[in-house]
């Protein structure tokens, strides 16, 4: 059988199109989220600015058999291509995660055109590493949590806009939900049963459901703008994420959470320390954002006792998760710490 010779690009444009149509569906049969092939997307346009500052096409070659002369070429075109792709990504200053996540659609992609299209290509795809790095958890400790829950003069000092944003802040860090899933929480999700609330919903990106109870302060949140909601649906004001981060970190230093931050990202491996535009550090505030929310929920719950499989019930990790075991340790770190300061107090007692 003829060697045959197809353009990578090509194969990738029909990969997401049978995503979007639905024609490629998950393992489980559901269909794979528009945010997934907006990725697949971004991938693609990674494709095509490689194939233009190389010059060349990248080319798929299908049926070389067993022949051991076509099948050492092949191997060493891909390895070639692995090395010069993420190069090039390393080039537009792509950290390992980014870069990581790039390959790992590229070899969803393969798979793609060996079980979907049935190409008859070979396994070298199968050596693309996928890079990770181990991002520092940034999260509010309990106290500063407390203060902005608690601390009604503080929240006088707020703008209108920032009194909003510093509500749905607070909701975020206690409920443990993505950001997406909050933006699109509906006044129809609180559910009353004896007196207490509880909020129902289903995670956008997981499809995992949570149901988890509302103290207090959220409620008041929620009946508040439910008085002054009309027409809406949903329980907050929408407002873009960009805003929404700019907000928070206008919040965090007129709290005056402006102490120093170390921030490093990994490329190629390494630890490479960050700083801002005017080469100045990071300072807390400077990281505060959506992100920070669902950590903080997580974090705070852990720290303050409640016991490991609820915190995984209520965030909606899977019992096995490796990411929930990272916030396991981050507050180990913490309590080690705090458990420093008690014994260091007690040596100079003792001195």
């Amino acid at each position: 059988m003829a060697v045959k010779q197809h353009q990578l690009v090509s194969l990738f444009k029909k990969f997401i199109q049978d995503t979007l149509t639905g024609k490629r569906v998950k393992p489980d049969g559901k269909k794979i989220k528009a945010q997934t092939v907006k990725n697949y997307t971004y991938v693609l346009n990674l494709l095509i600015a490689y194939e233009t500052a190389t010059s060349n096409k990248i080319i798929i070659e299908t049926n070389t058999g067993k022949n051991i002369k076509l099948l050492t070429k092949e191997r060493n075109y891909w390895k070639k291509f692995y090395k010069n792709f993420t190069q090039f990504l390393y080039t537009k200053k792509c950290h390992d995660n980014y870069a990581g996540a790039v390959i790992k659609v590229l070899r969803t992609f393969f798979i793609y055109l060996k079980k979907d299209r049935l190409l008859a290509i070979n396994d070298f795809y199968k050596h693309f590493y996928v890079t990770r790095e181990e991002m520092e958890i940034i999260t509010l400790m309990p106290e500063q949590l407390n203060f902005l829950i608690n601390n009604k003069e503080f929240d006088e000092q707020l703008s209108a806009p920032l009194k909003a944003t510093k509500q749905l802040f607070v909701f975020g860090c206690t409920v443990a939900l993505r950001a997406s899933d909050l933006f699109s929480i509906r006044f129809t999700d609180i559910h009353y049963v004896n007196g207490a609330a509880y909020l129902a919903v289903k995670s956008q990106k997981t499809d995992t459901p949570t149901k988890v109870k509302l103290p207090v302060y959220c409620v008041d949140i929620v009946e508040g703008l439910q008085a002054k909601a009309r027409k809406r649906k949903t329980v907050f004001v929408p407002i873009s994420l960009a805003r929404f981060n700019n907000n928070s970190k206008q919040i965090a230093e007129k709290a005056n959470w402006v102490q120093p931050v170390t921030k490093h990202r990994s490329m190629r491996g390494k630890n490479v320390e960050q700083l801002k535009a005017d080469k100045t550090e990071f300072r807390f505030c400077d990281m505060v954002s959506s992100h920070i929310m669902r950590r903080t929920a997580i974090t705070t719950m852990l720290m303050l006792g409640m016991p490991e499989h609820i915190v995984k019930k209520i965030s909606g990790h899977a019992a096995n998760s490796k990411a929930f075991y990272r916030y396991v340790n981050f507050v180990q770190s913490y309590l080690d710490n705090e458990t420093d300061k008690v014994y260091n107090k007690l040596g100079s007692i003792a001195g």
